[in-house]
């Protein structure tokens, strides 16, 4: 997962709304099912959806009123503590 593509999202859901990168996540699950992907697309796509699940999750943080700042840094705590 990469901060910056995270925060980037949260920005555009601010923006936005959080529905386009529900919408986002649809099309490239679906685009995973494709038989003819290498293992590079689908490790491409595996990053993408990941950051977008990120985002959505920093996103639901950010609207219970946690500050931006603290809730990306406390989400990737919490993915690198779960990779250790």
């Amino acid at each position: 997962m990469k901060i910056p593509f995270i925060k980037h999202l949260v920005d555009f859901v601010e923006k936005n709304d959080v529905d386009y990168i529900h919408e986002t996540i649809e099309v490239l699950e679906s685009l995973a099912d494709v038989p003819t992907l290498k293992d590079e697309e689908m490790e491409v796509i595996g990053e993408l959806i990941s950051n977008l699940y990120g985002a959505v999750e920093v996103q639901k943080e950010i609207a219970q009123g946690t500050a931006k700042k603290d809730a990306l840094n406390g989400f990737m705590k919490r993915v690198l503590g779960s990779i250790n």
